[in-house]
């Protein structure tokens, strides 16, 4: 995100960079915030909360508690939960909206989650589809469109599962993907460099998008 003191003509402009942008929208952009809608995958336990909270640098997700340990097994079907962080880079506001998804993967068949986030995506889409067909269009509008998917990899040291791999085919004509190994630090510096490679290896065989 950071474009460094963003005059350097030498430096690369990112994605939030003030030197990408025009003049014109540079005051405008700092003062309304530049939204950035991202999604969180993965199975509960490989972190999702503590890393979205580390990049805040504050609590955002508070940590769940099972009130009866004797229903700790009993899989929660998924959710969709939104949070939203005001995060400043570089002087540019950037409203940093969060889609988390606990009880992704936590079943037998995940079929239903597969189909509740493809909706989803599918829905904000057309939302947006909808808003720029209107003649006279709603100002207060916001695009819900997701911009990335970080996706939470258990971090098995093998090759990617099946779940993994069919989440990912599914989605990747639809969002950004963005693989993440969770819990790297289980892994020795040599296994983490070859699961990576597997991954990516299973990912070109697969034909996924990211």
């Amino acid at each position: 995100m950071r474009d460094g003191s963003g005059e350097d003509n030498n430096v690369a402009p990112s994605v939030y960079s003030h030197v990408s942008r025009p003049g014109s929208h540079r005051y405008k952009n700092a003062k309304k915030g530049l939204p950035f809608n991202l999604m969180l995958i993965g199975e509960s336990g490989l972190g999702r909360s503590t890393f979205l909270n580390t990049l805040c640098e504050r609590s955002v997700v508070p940590t769940t508690n099972v009130p009866n340990p004797e229903q700790a097994h009993i899989a929660e079907p998924m959710q969709f939960k939104h949070y939203s962080v005001d995060m400043d880079e570089d002087g540019m506001k950037i409203i940093l909206n969060i889609i988390d998804t606990p009880g992704f993967g936590n079943g037998t068949d995940n079929e239903t989650c597969f189909n509740q986030i493809q909706e989803y995506l599918e829905t904000q889409f057309d939302e947006v589809l909808g808003e720029e067909n209107r003649i006279k269009r709603n100002p207060k509008f916001k695009d819900s469109r997701v911009h990335a998917i970080l996706y939470f990899i258990n971090p098995t040291g093998h090759s990617l599962r099946e779940i993994d791999i069919e989440l990912m085919r599914r989605l990747g004509n639809r969002a950004n993907i963005i693989p993440v190994v969770a819990r790297s630090d289980s892994l020795t510096p040599r296994e983490l460099v070859l699961f990576k490679q597997r991954i990516m290896d299973d990912i070109t065989a697969h034909n996924i998008l990211v």
